[in-house]
C-alpha cells in the first residue's frame, strides 16, 4: 500500500505459561508455554499496525520455532516458509477509544486465529489506528 519496505519492530517476545485464558483461546492445556509477541509494522516513519500473537510451542515445527523467536520476521512470511495449510478464523472485530497503543487515537481492533489441522496454531490482535496515516 505504501510502496516501502514494512519493517517488523518488536516491542516485546517471551515465553509464558498459558493461564485459563490463554488455554482457553489456544485450545492448550493450563501450563502449557506460549510464546507471546508484540510487534509494530512500520512502512518509512510512520506505524500503520500494532500487534500481539499468542503461540503454543508444542504445536510449532522445532524450525518455526526458531523462526519465530528470532522476533523480527513477520507470521505471514514464516508461515509461508513452511508451507502449511492454514485458514484465519476471525472472531473479534471492534472499534476501540481512548486506547494507549496509538496515543489514544481510535483504532480498529481485529482478532484471529490461525488454524493448521484443525488446532490452533496462532491467535493475533491486530490494531490498525483510525486516522490520516491511510491516505495513501
Amino acid at each position: 500500500m505504501t510502496r516501502k519496505t514494512v519493517s517488523v519492530i518488536t516491542e516485546s517476545q517471551y515465553t509464558v505459561k498459558a493461564d485459563k485464558t490463554i488455554a482457553a483461546l489456544l485450545c492448550v492445556e493450563e501450563g502449557s508455554e506460549v510464546n507471546e509477541r508484540v510487534v509494530r509494522l512500520s512502512a518509512g516513519n510512520t506505524t500503520f499496525v500494532h500487534a500481539r500473537s499468542l503461540s503454543p510451542l508444542e504445536r510449532m515445527p522445532e524450525t518455526m520455532k526458531e523462526q519465530l523467536m528470532r522476533a523480527d520476521i513477520p507470521i505471514g512470511r514464516i508461515l509461508r516458509s513452511h508451507n502449511l495449510e492454514t485458514r484465519r478464523d476471525m472472531t473479534e472485530l471492534e472499534i476501540l477509544e481512548r486506547q494507549n497503543t496509538f496515543d489514544g487515537i481510535p483504532v480498529l481492533s481485529r482478532s484471529y486465529k490461525i488454524v493448521h489441522n484443525n488446532h490452533v496454531l496462532m491467535w493475533i490482535n491486530e490494531r490498525f489506528p483510525i486516522d490520516e496515516r491511510w491516505s495513501l
